[in-house]
């Protein structure tokens, strides 16, 4: 019997929380006008990309189901989160399902506004901001948070219906 149902709802669910992860970070450097090191740069907004797995066979080291696994790590030379997206199901052998290709700086990620008190004005006045919207950032998430629930409920019914079929 197999279980791929699990595999590519698992694999949504992976791929919808980077996403979430990703949406949440745009949101917390909306005013982001320095690198971490404290040099003068702006936060350009990340957008997430994915791909689809069709028998993909792929060597993953640490499962994000595992206790006490490394998901996220933080990077303080390029300000970005480094995450963990690999999936360990079905020791190693993914039937189907989505993974993240990317996750990449959008084009246009700065905005140049008119503001001479802020501490990082030019000397006309105008300072760089990172160019999100935080109306577009909570659909995104919104969205997000609806397929990574989608999928949860899939798993769900799976197994409710794996469940009925033994009783049977």
């Amino acid at each position: 019997m197999s279980f791929n149902i699990f595999d590519i709802a698992g694999s949504g669910m992976t791929a919808q929380r980077i996403k979430m992860d990703t949406i949440s970070s745009n949101i917390a450097n909306i005013n982001t006008t320095r690198q971490p090191d404290g040099a003068k740069g702006v936060y350009i907004k990340k957008d997430v990309s994915f791909r689809t797995i069709y028998e993909d066979t792929v060597n993953r080291g640490y499962s994000n189901f595992a206790s006490n696994s490394p998901d996220a790590e933080f990077d303080p030379r390029t300000g970005n989160m480094l995450i963990n997206a690999n999936i360990a199901l079905n020791e190693g052998m993914l039937t189907g399902g989505v993974q993240v290709d990317e996750i990449y700086e959008a084009e246009n990620g700065v905005k140049t506004v008119y503001d001479p008190s802020h501490p990082d004005a030019d000397e006309e006045g105008y300072v760089d901001l990172p160019n999100i919207n935080l109306v577009e950032e909570m659909v995104g998430m919104i969205s997000a948070s609806r397929a990574y629930e989608a999928n949860a409920t899939v798993a769900e019914n799976v197994k409710t219906m794996m469940q009925s079929a033994m009783n049977i």
